[in-house]
């Protein structure tokens, strides 16, 4: 099997109270996939909590946020396996923005 690296960037800007996003939207990672996540910047111009879950498990609970200010979640880097769900959940709907930064590893069959 050899191994495709792809460095992509997704953002999400929300406004929707207490709703999970799934930034890689539904069934995604890919069985065949592998997501490393370098970097989740948050930004919100209220002061919300945000939680961060990886295939229902909480990697981050309740981060505070300052107003108009832009946060790194990550100190190291965080991986998503394939066929596993990530979502992003903030307490409040103030203009909340989501960015992340990660490194796609897709396998793939060569003969």
């Amino acid at each position: 099997m050899a191994t495709v690296n792809q460095y992509k960037f997704v953002g999400i800007d929300n406004s929707t109270s207490g709703a999970a996003l799934t930034p890689f939207g539904s069934g995604n990672p890919l069985v065949s996939e592998t997501y490393l996540i370098k970097s989740i910047l948050v930004t919100s111009a209220g002061t919300p909590t945000v939680t961060i879950t990886n295939n229902s498990i909480t990697a981050i609970k309740s981060a505070a946020l300052s107003a108009n200010v832009t946060t790194e979640l990550l100190t190291q880097p965080l991986i998503v396996e394939g066929g596993k769900t990530f979502t992003v959940l903030s307490s409040s709907s103030d203009s909340f923005d989501v960015a992340i930064s990660y490194l796609n590893i897709k396998k793939e069959v060569t003969t």
